[in-house]
């Protein structure tokens, strides 16, 4: 414990009230202020706390007999007691009356020493250079968490209450209260700042387990972690009688809102660290995967180590569950406890996840779409074919099915994830497939009869293949790409063409891909229970080719 000379019972020679009461304390309780030598205090919690529960215990113990006593010198009965004569009691009443604004002083000098004292101990940024040399000195090596600061806010609840309780003046006592409304907003933020810790530490025993919606355990552990802090402010933050609330101060709203803010934005960097994660830096020792439909997931190895591709999918999937559940959820409880600005920490959590969703989102579909279409322009000029010399079509070429069957396989890795992803993935590829199907086809000088007809072939099959998940974009690419052929090449031909080519080579299948298991070590098709994916049939109707996905 530092020295203070308001605590130094031999060397203070000046006989103030707080040091009488001191004295008198420690001949009741044989001395309740031990030296810092003493190891007992090791073992009551931080020094800080137990100093303030010992010194408010000193001013609860003899502040009250003072008050009283002085109660009875001001209405005489003290002198009725001692049988003093009418005339001397009238007279002993008129000096007490006379003498009220020194023992006020003296009141007064007891409270302001005492919260000076507590302040040194919790708040010393409160003290002036001065106050902080007479009062302070402790040494800080931590701050104290929310939780003991919450403890010593209930002690000077308590003293207060008593002293109210005496009908002691209400200015007296309102130091004590300017230092519990900074007691209370101390706490809050050392709550937050440490719930924030908290939050960082979620990565590190973050694991990859998932729900049938592509959802680990990490957005429910967030929220479990902010309504466990939100009930531990509930004393802090409530207001007992005399108090004011604790966003009275625009400055403290502000700070408030700003932290939680941070502590959304952390858990955000967490969730972007574990999107970039390598196999090196996740361990796999605790790694599952609970679905809830195993007849739908039936390959799950215990020890799977996400694929990079896999890992943004997860994350993405949580990146939504966060914007359209979780942030909400918080807003909620943010409201039930009192908080203000809920609105903005709530606006600004979602702009950023969006941001960090949007950034996962561009990253997995330049690690899709780039290797299909980069495929597409080999494969076309394959065996040196020349648009103006080639022979009559013979059916879609390898080129396009290989395209196809990628497509399918992003489908199965995105569908083990979440279904909710499809779409939006699947339309992305389809429109950087059908852009660079477009810049292909104009690039092309000219068509024989032969070229038009495989170009149109081919380009009719990819657009009802894809037509799922054709776009705006999408659709007006492939239209500029089938323009370009030459007009007299009419759907009637590409039809008898297409039925031809089934005729001679019968159903033309590619193995559709649901993700039966998520997490397999790799993302090779899986046929459905019907392989019927992309599917050349007789019919007398004009043909269409479909690529079909089940559910």
């Amino acid at each position: 414990m530092p020295y203070s000379p308001m605590l130094d019972l031999d060397s203070d020679i000046r006989p103030s009230p707080i040091s009488l009461l001191s004295q008198s304390a420690s001949l009741k309780r044989g001395s309740s202020f031990q030296s810092s030598r003493d190891d007992t205090w090791r073992f009551k919690g931080p020094q800080q706390v137990t100093f303030v529960e010992n010194l408010t215990e000193v001013v609860i113990s003899q502040l009250p007999n003072f008050w009283k006593l002085w109660i009875s010198y001001v209405n005489g009965s003290l002198f009725s007691e001692t049988g003093e004569k009418s005339g001397q009691v009238e007279k002993s009443k008129k000096n007490a009356r006379q003498r009220q604004n020194d023992f006020r002083k003296m009141i007064q000098e007891v409270m302001l020493s005492l919260m000076k004292l507590i302040r040194g101990a919790l708040l010393p940024f409160s003290l002036s250079e001065m106050e902080l040399k007479q009062y302070g000195g402790w040494e800080m090596k931590s701050e104290l968490s929310g939780q003991w600061l919450t403890q010593v806010i209930h002690t000077v609840r308590v003293s207060y209450e008593a002293l109210a309780a005496l009908e002691i003046p209400n200015d007296l006592l309102q130091v004590m209260q300017d230092l519990i409304l900074d007691l209370r907003v101390r706490c809050l933020m050392m709550t937050l700042q440490q719930t924030s810790e908290d939050v960082k530490r979620l990565a590190e025993k973050a694991d990859w387990v998932v729900d049938n919606e592509g959802i680990t355990t990490l957005p429910s552990q967030f929220e479990h972690c902010i309504v466990q802090m939100l009930e531990s402010l509930k004393e802090p933050m409530e207001c007992k009688p005399g108090e004011v609330n604790i966003f009275q101060q625009e400055r403290t709203q502000d700070q408030v809102c700003e932290l939680c803010v941070g502590i959304m934005k952390v858990f955000i960097n967490c969730l972007e660290q574990l999107s970039t994660k390598t196999d090196g830096d996740v361990d796999t020792s605790h790694l599952s995967s609970d679905i809830a439909s195993p007849d739908l997931f039936s390959n799950i190895h215990e020890d799977f180590c996400p694929t990079p591709e896999q890992r943004l999918l997860i994350i993405l999937s949580n990146c939504q569950y966060l914007e359209k559940h979780t942030f909400i959820n918080l807003a909620e409880h943010f409201e039930k406890h009192g908080f203000h600005g809920t609105e903005k920490i709530t606006r600004v959590n979602v702009e950023s996840v969006r941001d960090l969703d949007q950034r996962l989102f561009e990253t997995y579909i330049e690690l899709k779409a780039d290797p299909i279409v980069g495929s597409l322009e080999p494969g076309i000029y394959a065996g040196y074919f020349d648009w103006k010399d080639c022979l009559p079509p013979t059916g879609v070429r390898n080129y396009l099915k290989e395209a196809l069957v990628n497509i399918i396989s992003v489908h199965a890795e995105v569908f083990t994830v979440s279904k909710e992803l499809v779409p939006r993935v699947l339309s992305r590829i389809v429109e950087a497939v059908a852009e660079e199907m477009s810049r292909l086809m104009q690039c092309v000088s000219s068509f024989s009869k032969n070229g038009a007809l495989q170009a149109r072939l081919e380009l009719c099959a990819l657009q009802d293949a894809i037509a799922s998940y054709l776009t705006s974009e999408s659709s007006f690419y492939l239209a500029a790409a089938i323009f370009v052929s030459p007009i007299n090449c009419n759907s009637r031909i590409v039809s008898w063409e297409m039925q031809s080519f089934d005729a001679q080579s019968g159903t033309f299948q590619c193995p559709g891909l649901v993700c039966r298991s998520m997490l397999g070590p790799t993302y090779l098709p899986i046929h459905y229970q019907t392989t019927s994916m992309v599917r050349l049939t007789k019919s007398k109707q004009p043909i269409k080719v479909s690529l079909e996905f089940q559910d």
